[in-house]
């Protein structure tokens, strides 16, 4: 049931994303009267579609293809994907794409993008408006390390100050703050000292596959006891903190984790502190390792926002988060980072979403999936939308056209170089799943 309503939320987003995409393209090009031969979400490679149908006295088709890697809309007079080149053996027609001028084809090549990030910011209009801005701020909470993070010179508690000169405000972002900053030096607070941790620029591939560096360091201090727990009548009170289970110390919740689950089904002596008095009690660990209590977690940073606070902040948002995958991008084109080893494909993508659904958490990664669609389609590789507009930018610039001929060759070495990443995410998410 799980993997079916990540299958559904992945198909549903795709789905969203490319038809808004297309749109773009779509309007644009009937705005300025060009031809739309076809309108497709999905391809419908070698002729064959789910569904389709041309409206009476429509140029247009629309469909739905079998092959669901994307989405196209097909323009009259234009080298696209599908490499449909005969209608440019002929005289060009004034509704045809190669007949408009350049600022008109700049516009209907740069619509998909736009309307990607037009999208994204209304989403996060609505998600501010609706739900707020709600996240674990950075000041004053520790963090718990795993072993990279622990190799790397980090330790249990530590408060992260600073990453070289810039001071992380979101505890959830720190591990993706570490590598966009590609930082040189950590300065951290460790009890009551600060410290400087000198980054080993060769393990950023490291941090960017080796997900969950820096968990939320959590005291073990007691806020409620669950009715029907099996520690419900031992004297357990809000404020208490175990500090010791079995003979062994415990700072943080999750060094109990383990011991808890070596001691299932068992009665266990702890340490408990209660304000400056410190006793023993003992405590029942159930079948499934725990102790039935319920502890005190450090408060979420909430910022509320009313429909018209939210559209600033909402622009703010999305453009926050552009630089955020820019700078990933950067990173992922670095060979010595090895960031592209965490290029992922329609596998890595359902991985990010929740196994129940969750309205809140769709919408998020829809605007982010929105954004990181529009990011990709502006680089310039010639099938994708950046490529087209680096060319019909030359020509704005230089007056110069290029050929039908030049633009159907990069056309054909820009769909190797996309096939060779699906390839690569392919392989990444094959790798991992085997890992």
């Amino acid at each position: 049931m799980i993997v079916l309503i990540k299958i559904l939320q992945v198909v549903l987003a795709l789905s969203i994303l490319i038809l808004v995409h297309e749109l773009g393209h779509f309007l644009f090009a009937k705005l300025f009267r060009i031809r739309v031969d076809k309108f497709y979400l999905f391809f419908d490679a070698g002729g064959y579609s789910l569904f389709k149908f041309k409206p009476k006295g429509s140029d247009t088709e629309y469909g739905i293809g079998w092959l669901p890697l994307g989405g196209y809309c097909k323009i009259a007079g234009m080298i696209d994907e599908s490499m449909d080149t005969e209608a440019l053996k002929k005289e060009p027609q004034p509704w045809e794409f190669r007949s408009k001028p350049a600022w008109q084809r700049l516009l209907v090549m740069s619509g998909g993008v736009l309307f990607n990030f037009i999208f994204a910011i209304m989403l996060y209009i609505g998600i501010l408006a609706g739900w707020g801005e709600s996240y674990f701020s950075n000041e004053g909470n520790g963090i718990y390390v795993n072993d990279l993070a622990y190799e790397m010179g980090f330790r249990n508690g530590d408060r992260i100050l600073m990453f070289d000169d810039y001071s992380p405000e979101n505890f959830g972002m720190l591990q993706a703050d570490l590598a966009r900053q590609t930082a040189k030096k950590a300065t951290v607070l460790r009890g009551e000292d600060t410290v400087d941790i000198y980054i080993d620029q060769n393990m950023i591939g490291e941090v960017l596959n080796t997900p969950g560096m820096f968990d939320l360091a959590i005291p073990f201090v007691i806020d409620t006891v669950a009715p029907e727990s099996v520690n419900s009548g031992s004297g357990l009170m809000h404020g208490d903190r175990i500090t010791e289970i079995d003979g062994h110390h415990v700072e943080y919740l999750q060094d109990s984790r383990r011991l808890l689950a070596d001691l299932a089904g068992k009665n266990v002596p702890v340490t408990v502190v209660r304000g400056t008095d410190t006793t023993g009690m003992n405590l029942q660990v159930d079948t499934l390792g725990r102790l039935g209590v319920y502890t005190q977690l450090p408060g979420l940073t909430t910022k509320e926002y009313s429909v018209l606070e939210a559209i600033p902040a909402g622009f703010k948002l999305t453009f926050e988060t552009i630089g955020g995958y820019l700078q990933d991008l950067k990173l992922v084109f670095t060979p010595s980072t090895e960031a592209y080893k965490s290029v992922g494909s329609f596998i890595a993508m359902g991985q990010i979403f929740p196994a129940t659904w969750d309205w809140y958490r769709f919408i998020n990664i829809l605007a982010l999936l929105s954004i990181m669609l529009g990011v990709m389609n502006l680089l310039p590789i010639p099938a994708l939308d950046g490529g087209h507009i680096v060319f019909t930018l030359y020509e704005i610039i230089t007056g110069k056209k290029p050929s039908d001929r030049f633009l159907t060759i990069a056309q054909i070495i820009g769909m190797i170089l996309l096939f060779a990443l699906m390839v690569l995410a392919f392989g990444n998410d094959i790798g991992r799943l085997l890992r």
